[in-house]
């Protein structure tokens, strides 16, 4: 089934705003956790998720790393614009070479009070230690974003390291509040190490190091990706069917060593941490599909398109299509593969690489919603009902859930 047709107000459920956890609790891995197997509902603790996964399981993480994005410029009459980086200008060929830029850098973002921005004004942004001014110019004004060319007087500074002294932390806009000093280390992950994202992939948030060596104590395996989350994830389906809703693309980098070992694990049971994590697996997939059908393509065309899933009449198994992805960065000599993905996961689509999801609970007619639906159905309704009625916490720093499928 192509989902084109589906309309977004069958997804949606009632969310109050005192559902929404507007703050971290004080133990990562003290949320509650629903736990949903073959239709069935339980609960424990995050602490406690090792019970509940199978001995010889992959799970597959995100690194990621939250970046400071939210930068505050004055204007010369005093007044605030605020600009959100959302991701490089589509002339660098990935995130983090955009982040090692110095001196200048140009970016799609989003503005705040963007009317009061008048042509040709130039805003600045002052950082004392280290010492620096930040200055930034309208270059295009495109639909949904504009390009700013961002020009720093420190040139031994990355744009990386500009955002960590100049920026802000991004709390996603429904928890109405400025990020605080808990907030710096409280939305990141403890294993993000790739620095690139605007929002955190919020289903690893519950994980410590307690956590990973109960994993490891059970022998189940750990593997890491990275998809760089853009703001498109809290972006509301505002179309009535699919079909006009624009997916976001994100960038994705993943390593031959990872690759090798998530061929190594067909045969396991291979569970995503976050839909991040899913979407980056699926992905591979339908790269891998294409080279095995002998598409000749090249590192530009690689990019998997949102409907390409469902478009797609020849496809093949898991293992070729993964085995053709490896070959394919051996000729090529790449250590990792680097592009993007505007994979969009909704009921109809089949799952090639992952049987299993922990994530948060999300927003009413999200896309996010609709990848829970594809995975396991109908009963994406009985599990919301029962965290909404067993006090469970929703959104990025609330509880979250297990669904085996």
């Amino acid at each position: 089934m192509n989902p084109k047709n589906l309309r977004i107000e069958d997804y949606t459920y009632p969310l109050p705003d005192e559902r929404i956890a507007k703050y971290p609790l004080a133990a990562r891995d003290a949320s509650k956790l629903l736990v949903y197997k073959e239709g069935i509902i339980s609960e424990d603790v995050y602490k406690n998720i090792s019970k509940h996964i199978p001995s010889d399981t992959l799970m597959v993480f995100n690194q990621t790393k939250v970046v400071h994005a939210r930068l505050l410029f004055k204007k010369p009459s005093g007044g605030v614009i605020e600009v959100f980086c959302l991701a490089p200008h589509k002339q660098y060929d990935g995130i983090q070479t955009a982040m090692l830029q110095k001196g200048k850098v140009y970016w799609e973002c989003l503005i705040g009070g963007a009317s009061k921005w008048k042509h040709g004004m130039v805003l600045q942004l002052t950082n004392e230690d280290p010492g620096f001014t930040l200055s930034a110019t309208i270059t295009e004004r495109n639909p949904g974003a504009y390009t700013l060319c961002l020009e720093w007087d420190n040139e031994d500074l990355t744009f990386a390291e500009v955002l960590h002294y100049a920026g802000k932390v991004p709390l996603p806009p429904y928890l109405h509040r400025d990020a605080d000093a808990d907030d710096e280390t409280r939305y990141q992950t403890l294993f993000a190490t790739e620095e690139g994202s605007v929002a955190a992939p919020t289903a690893g948030l519950h994980f410590t190091n307690e956590i990973l060596q109960s994993l490891a104590a059970k022998n189940i395996d750990t593997a890491f990706l990275t998809l760089h989350v853009g703001a498109g994830t809290f972006k509301p389906v505002k179309s009535a069917t699919m079909q006009e809703h624009d997916m976001h693309a994100e960038w994705i980098d993943v390593s031959l060593i990872t690759i090798h070992k998530l061929i190594d694990s067909l045969e396991k049971k291979i569970v995503a941490v976050g839909t991040t994590s899913m979407r980056t697996l699926e992905s591979l997939y339908w790269i891998g599909n294409k080279l095995s059908n002998g598409s000749n393509i090249d590192l530009h065309s690689i990019a998997v398109s949102q409907w390409e899933p469902y478009e797609t009449m020849q496809t093949c198994s898991p293992e070729k299509a993964l085995t053709a992805l490896a070959a394919w960065m051996e000729a090529h000599q790449l250590n990792k593969l680097i592009t993007r993905t505007q994979i969009l996961i909704a009921p109809g689509y089949t799952f090639r690489i992952a049987k299993g999801l922990v994530t948060n609970f999300h927003q009413p007619q999200s896309t996010l919603l609709l990848l829970v639906a594809a995975l396991i159905g109908v009963d994406w309704r009985k599990v919301y009902e029962y965290a909404l009625t067993h006090d469970f916490r929703f959104l990025s720093y609330g509880d979250g859930c297990l669904l085996m499928a």
